[in-house]
């Protein structure tokens, strides 16, 4: 939890990780300005955090307009006098093999999930500056470290905000009250694999032993206060990098095998863009209702326990 209450801006405020991340700061006494595309979203979560006790300011945003995003940045700054935490949490996906998917939906992805970052960054940096402190948070996913067939944009994006955020902390190494500080869940409770483009011609869905949202929130939360360059979240994130850092390219091709079987054995579904050019109809949840709780806790002692014995396993291959 927070020692003091917060100034903060959350971009992709409307569902998930976003708006549960507002919820849990509104419990801490945070001011808040949530940025989405969708206002009547925006404002169901603005309620939320209004019920918890905090104060929050909705600011209609598409991250994708540079102009908009510094009106954003400006607007925070003038309504709050500062900004303390920026959480930069837009996300968008789709689904398919890489020559199968409109280039347009690959390139609205890097737009959204890379370069509104870079906006988010562009804009508040100047005002941490001038603060000497602030601290900016970077929704990255362990897709950042492992590539996602099928997912190609989605995994260059990623892959990408790792790199932008190694820069920036480069850049900023003599303003020691600045934090770029990134977070990596592995898969998430939320409405997005709904919400994704789906080119696979099969329903999607998830693993089990996926995170409740209000646990990456809670790690945010804590940021704050207790900023750190790299923060994972969830227990097979470990198991994800050992095995990328000591096997590359096997995760991704086992991956690829178990992609193409699913969408084989999956119920049919339309081929659709999701929410990648206009927000989804159905925005203003945190949870995505794929979560079994036992089934999750289960979950998360088997992955300790593999990424304790196939690390060390990994670890002694290596040094032999």
């Amino acid at each position: 939890m927070t020692t003091t209450p917060k100034r903060v801006v959350i971009t992709g405020a409307s569902s998930g990780i976003g708006a549960a991340t507002a919820e849990a700061f509104a419990a801490t006494g945070a001011r808040l300005v949530l940025a989405a595309r969708d206002e009547a979203a925006l404002d169901k979560i603005a309620a939320l955090c209004r019920d918890a006790g905090g104060e929050a300011l909705v600011v209609p945003t598409d991250v994708t307009d540079v102009d908009a995003v510094k009106r954003l940045a400006t607007r925070a700054r003038d309504h709050m006098g500062g900004v303390d935490l920026w959480f930069s949490d837009v996300g968008v996906g789709v689904v398919g093999k890489f020559h199968e998917v409109p280039i347009e939906a690959h390139r609205q992805v890097i737009e959204a999930n890379l370069i509104g970052h870079l906006h988010d960054a562009h804009a508040v940096l100047p005002i941490f500056l001038e603060q000497g402190r602030g601290t900016f948070v970077n929704m990255i996913s362990i897709g950042g470290y492992l590539a996602a067939p099928w997912a190609v944009a989605y995994a260059a994006s990623k892959f990408g905000l790792r790199g932008m955020s190694q820069a920036l902390r480069g850049e900023l190494s003599l303003h020691p009250h600045i934090h770029i500080c990134d977070v990596y869940p592995t898969f998430v409770d939320t409405p997005a694999i709904r919400h994704a483009g789906n080119y696979t011609g099969g329903a999607t869905s998830v693993p089990p032993g996926v995170l409740d949202p209000r646990s990456v929130a809670k790690a945010v939360v804590r940021l704050a206060d207790h900023p750190r360059n790299t923060t994972a979240v969830g227990a097979p994130a470990l198991f994800m990098k050992l095995s990328e850092f000591f096997t590359p390219n096997v995760t991704a091709a086992i991956m690829n095998g178990f992609m193409d079987t699913y969408s084989r054995r999956a119920d049919p579904a339309p081929e659709t863009d999701g929410n990648l050019f206009d927000p989804p109809t159905d925005d203003g949840e945190i949870d995505g209702g794929f979560r079994d709780p036992k089934r999750g806790r289960k979950a998360a002692v088997i992955g300790i326990g593999l990424a304790a014995l196939i690390g060390g396993a990994l670890l002694a291959r290596r040094r032999s």
